[in-house]
């Protein structure tokens, strides 16, 4: 018998222990006055023996002007020829069998998996916990999506958390549209996001011999896994063209992944309600969960980042947790936190911008 439970210690019943430890410290980020939660988040991060992901309010922004943009020129020459590709593999769909394009969604479909359940809420957030052959499969998933190894991405994630929304963000959308969705890529990253970065405590992450194996053997297994796999599977066993294989279950699938998660950043803290907390930048977008397999309840995730499913809303529009919950039921999976219905309303009533009451 599998026990799969849902990790409690974030409910108001078996926190009433911490409940007198509560402070209601207002602080300043930037310009927006935040409180803390009713139970104090050190309390809740205690119980994953980390805080990196938890924003930062001590951080201020250095005086005086901000540093000259410098280009990446291989990146945005290697970007421009991708999304042109992808462009010319939109164009091929039409002459491209079913069982390609149905190759090609299952392809995107893992990929993304390696990223939400992957290096995001497992790695960046440590939300659930996972076995060995889960996390071998995540890293495989992660390495055809190709977005930077897990360790890079799991240490540019918790800078982006604990600093969101300035310099030491590395795509801080107050920076515009364009940048927090593809520009951070194109230019050098700013001096603080470097500074910050190499101060966080990643001891984790280097301790996970699965991690730190795909980091070693990164360029090897992009190549097999994000491009030679992919376009050798079409023209393989159904014998699609080798154009088309490449065109669309290779690189058009990975630039839709790519943007799929830029949205994330870029959309995900412009457009949309923020029920949870009126303070911060991230918003509830339903299209960008539904493209991202859950991750746009943006407003709940910076709020708690420590839900293991980013959403108080289950399996709705959320992909990921349906993996996660059934991995937990094949006890691949366990120790799922979950932020309780109580602490939700407390903090809805208390920071968010009403809008709870309409939906």
């Amino acid at each position: 018998h599998i026990h799969c439970h849902l990790s409690k210690e974030f409910s108001s019943a078996s926190s009433t222990t911490t409940v007198g430890t509560v402070t209601s410290r207002v602080t300043k980020n930037g310009d927006a006055v935040m409180e803390k939660d009713l139970l104090s988040h050190e309390d809740l991060a205690a119980a994953r023996g980390m805080v990196d992901d938890i924003f930062d309010e001590t951080y201020r922004e250095k005086e005086g002007p901000k540093p000259p943009l410098r280009y990446v020129w291989r990146n945005i020459i290697l970007m421009s020829l991708l999304h042109l590709g992808a462009i010319f593999g939109l164009t091929l769909i039409p002459s491209a069998k079913i069982q390609t394009l149905a190759w090609a969604v299952l392809c995107f479909v893992v990929s993304a998996l390696g990223i939400t359940a992957g290096s995001h809420r497992l790695w960046s957030h440590r939300s659930y916990k996972a076995t060995l052959p889960l996390r071998i499969f995540l890293t495989i998933a992660n390495s055809v999506a190709f977005q930077n190894d897990i360790y890079e991405w799991v240490r540019d994630h918790r800078v982006h958390h604990k600093f969101s929304e300035t310099d030491a963000d590395p795509h801080n959308a107050m920076r515009g549209f364009f940048f927090s969705h593809i520009g951070w890529l194109l230019v050098r990253k700013h001096p603080d996001v470097i500074e910050k970065g190499q101060k966080l405590d990643l001891s984790d992450i280097k301790a996970d011999k699965v991690v730190m194996f795909q980091r070693k053997y990164y360029k090897p297994s992009v190549v097999l896994l994000c491009f030679t796999l992919p376009t050798v599977v079409p023209w393989y066993f159904w014998d699609e063209s080798i154009i088309i294989s490449f065109f669309i279950p290779a690189i058009l699938r990975y630039t839709i992944g790519l943007n799929a998660t830029w949205l994330v950043n870029s959309a995900a803290h412009m457009f949309g309600n923020r029920p949870y907390d009126q303070n911060i930048n991230p918003r509830e977008n339903p299209l960008v969960s539904l493209g991202a397999l859950g991750e746009g309840f943006h407003n709940y995730h910076h709020t708690f980042p420590y839900d293991y499913s980013t959403s108080e809303f289950g399996w709705r529009f959320n992909l990921t947790t349906a993996f996660i919950d059934f991995m937990c039921l094949l006890g691949l999976a366990s120790d799922r936190k979950k932020v309780s219905k109580e602490v939700i309303l407390a903090r809805k009533m208390r920071t968010g911008d009403g809008s709870h009451k309409s939906g």
